[in-house]
């Protein structure tokens, strides 16, 4: 295939990506709506971000193995129909239970996406570019997290956001039946490996367990970030909702998204000249990170707030680049799609779990008392995974090896 035809793949996943980020991340712009409104509680607040995550989370592992057995294309235009009904459903709710029903819902037909997604670009970049292409598809996430924050503090400001709901879902249907109509992500893509998925044998990964524990403890500080510190700003700094729902999202993730790119080029370059050179800078960008998580929440300036975000969001797009791309290397292909589904359940009840504890204790000790001992953790577990690439990385990609042979 030529390159231009795989660089195409990811433009128009990309697109998609763009959505699914702006759908889930809309409402968090909206807390002091939702209050008035639908008189939600702080600990109904973080239920808002907690369902979500935990059912996208758990509902993972089985779109994973779906992502490995059927036609990954058809089941990501199904995604993107089935979570814009959700949106749509969403913006109807008349009460707090049936909000966050919706916010299940959406949980489920999202979590089709992402391990259908990475299937498909990981199947059409090999080793020489994969950590580009999958930290380029990346950048999608932070553009619909800015996107969505933004247009939703817009929305709370200037319109009804019911009926901002409803546009959002309208575009999504049609994007997926863009997607169909040009199948530029099936006709060229090869087919997917003829041997059976293999399911338990990624728990014989050391590295990638060791990844699995990092991803776990940088969701837990990105996803406290992303819940909460727009209604931080609000509260602290006097913002009106737009201006804190843009200051909350865009220096994290402007800066994660000129992380990953970077993230991208250093773990293509250094992967075949150092064993486990991925592991190795993501290991390096989660542990530089994690101090810069705890210090944009205890400072009280404004200017600060955005310069330690902006720094948060480079560093720890060194990380997220490398994610996928370092699994990849040690989960045999048949296996791709269920390594990334169990990972995003890792990482989804890390962050719901963050989510909700900071709606029960932040009253009591604080966002920054809390994140504090997260990033703790996450200096841990970015020392532990760079001990077990040292330790085991050799060993588990000669494995792997093997079994993409078989």
């Amino acid at each position: 295939m030529h390159s231009e035809s795989n660089w195409s793949v990811v433009a128009v996943l990309w697109g998609a990506f763009v959505l699914n980020y702006i759908d889930r991340q809309i409402v968090f712009s909206l807390f002091p709506v939702l209050t008035r409104d639908l008189h939600f509680s702080a600990v109904q607040l973080g239920s808002i971000g907690t369902v979500f995550t935990w059912v996208y989370s758990l509902s993972m592992p089985v779109a994973g193995r779906i992502a490995d057995t059927v036609r990954r294309d058809r089941l990501i235009a199904a995604s993107l129909v089935l979570w814009s009904i959700a949106t749509y459903g969403t913006g109807t709710a008349a009460s707090v239970p049936m909000f966050l029903f919706w916010r299940a819902v959406m949980g489920v037909t999202e979590s089709l996406f992402m391990p259908a997604a990475l299937g498909v670009i990981a199947a059409v970049h090999t080793g020489e570019t994969r950590s580009r292409a999958l930290s380029l598809f990346a950048t999608g996430q932070f553009a619909g997290i800015i996107a969505g924050g933004a247009l939703g503090g817009w929305m709370g400001d200037r319109m009804d956001w019911r009926k901002g709901f409803s546009i959002l879902a309208v575009a999504g249907i049609g994007y997926a039946a863009l997607l169909l109509a040009m199948r530029t992500h099936s006709s060229q893509l090869p087919s997917q490996a003829e041997a059976a998925p293999d399911p338990f044998s990624i728990f014989r990964s050391r590295t990638w367990l060791a990844l699995c524990v990092a991803f776990f403890c940088y969701c837990a500080m990105l996803w406290i970030l992303l819940a909460w510190l727009a209604d931080f700003i609000h509260a602290r700094y006097h913002l009106s909702l737009t201006a804190s729902g843009v200051s909350a999202t865009i220096f994290v993730q402007a800066g994660s998204a000129a992380g990953v790119i970077l993230g991208g080029i250093l773990g293509d370059r250094f992967a075949p000249r150092v064993p486990g050179g991925r592991f190795y800078v993501g290991a390096l960008g989660l542990f530089s990170c994690a101090p810069f998580a705890w210090g944009l929440l205890a400072v009280n300036s404004i200017i600060l707030l955005k310069v330690f975000s902006l720094l948060f969001g480079i560093l720890g797009g060194l990380f997220v680049a490398n994610l996928y791309a370092s699994a990849y290397d040690v989960v045999a292909q048949r296996n791709h799609g269920i390594a990334a589904g169990a990972m995003n359940l890792i990482g989804g009840f890390a962050g719901g779990a963050a989510i909700l504890l900071t709606g029960m204790l932040k009253d009591q000790f604080g966002v920054a008392w809390l994140i504090r001992w997260i990033a703790a953790g996450a200096l841990v577990a970015a020392t532990m995974l760079m001990i077990a690439t040292a330790v085991f990385f050799r060993r588990d990609q000669a494995r792997v090896a093997s079994r993409n042979l078989e």
